[in-house]
């Protein structure tokens, strides 16, 4: 697994970009999240990711929050 921070959140379309380790802003989509909900997420929060191909190019999958164990977690 990659890892990196939360740079970007756009909440009202459910997207964000994560700084990685290697420089390179990497795009996330909401629907790739385990364990944490997109509307807690917050800035600056470090994450571990693996690199997938999707419709548009490389961005991140399986983003989990580092150092937490995963679970399912439901909205409210």
């Amino acid at each position: 697994m990659s890892s990196g921070t939360i740079r970007t959140l756009i909440k009202d379309h459910g997207f964000g970009f994560i700084a990685s380790n290697g420089g390179r802003d990497i795009f996330f989509h909401y629907s790739q999240l385990e364990g944490v909900n997109f509307n807690l997420l917050r800035e600056g929060q470090p994450v571990n990711y693996k690199i997938g191909l999707g419709s548009k190019g490389f961005e991140a999958m399986y983003v989990k929050l580092a150092g937490k164990a995963s679970h399912s977690m439901t909205r409210v």
